[in-house]
């Protein structure tokens, strides 16, 4: 049991619905993966296989295993069902994640020229057999989408069935949500939360200085996504004021 003497922000328990950290696996070996959860599986929500890697990943059958015995859940990058959708092959993406056990799937058009109605036309189809995490903004630092769009997007994507929308940051944290030297874009931080909400929203935050952007500007408790494997037990030390760039956020108890 972890030590309780001091007086430090009350997470929720896990599954938590709020306060999520979400972690990319850029393909991690059984071992690595084994060695992740032995650090970090308290402080880890959603554990998505980053691009396509799960679709040549050889560990995946026991990886995804040893994620449903940490109670960590799996997700398949949307990057590989965005070209699955390009091929006309969208619904047997999704039938082949059901069948060897990803609990989530990730909607996004981050890659592929898609338009808004396909993408919740798939948001639709998968949330009879998934948890549904939508992806809004382009992974091309050129293609660039006004707050409108930002907050239509979100908000669509909320309606067509999603539970939670993750705002692009790519794992460089150098578009989207950011600009090319990591700075926020607090316009579109704004826009993305009038689409939805703090429970609904995950910001890509990869860099330590984003995810300390987030935690003070929103509390503990913010949904944070692409995080890398081996900081998950360090994201919680800034969740809780255990590290100097969070240890004067002010303490915020929540009700489990």
């Amino acid at each position: 049991m972890p030590p309780t003497f001091l007086d430090l922000p009350v997470r929720r328990p896990k599954p938590r619905l709020s306060g999520l950290t979400h972690v990319l696996d850029k393909g991690a070996s059984l071992v690595g993966t084994e060695s992740v959860l032995a650090t970090a599986a308290p402080h880890i929500d959603i554990w998505k296989f980053g691009w396509g890697t799960a679709y040549l990943d050889p560990a995946l059958p026991a990886k995804l295993a040893l994620l449903a015995s940490a109670a960590v859940r799996a997700c398949v990058g949307g990057t590989l069902l965005e070209i699955a959708w390009s091929q006309g092959k969208a619904l047997e993406c999704l039938a082949w994640a059901h069948d060897v056990g990803f609990d989530c799937v990730e909607v996004s058009r981050g890659v592929a020229t898609m338009p808004l109605a396909d993408k919740h036309e798939l948001i639709r189809a998968a949330t009879d057999r998934f948890v549904v995490l939508s992806e809004v903004g382009s992974k091309d630092p050129h293609e660039v989408l006004t707050p409108d769009q930002w907050t239509a997007e979100v908000a669509g994507d909320l309606e067509a069935g999603a539970q939670w929308v993750i705002t692009e940051g790519r794992e460089s944290g150098t578009v989207g949500l950011y600009r090319a030297d990591g700075s926020v874009r607090e316009d579109l931080v704004a826009a993305a939360l009038t689409g939805g909400s703090l429970d609904t929203v995950l910001f890509e935050a990869p860099r330590k200085d984003q995810q300390v952007w987030f935690i003070r500007e929103f509390g503990p408790e913010v949904n944070l996504a692409n995080i890398a494997l081996d900081d998950g037990l360090a994201l919680e030390t800034l969740r809780r004021g255990l590290r100097a760039d969070t240890c004067d956020v002010t303490r915020v108890v929540v009700s489990a």
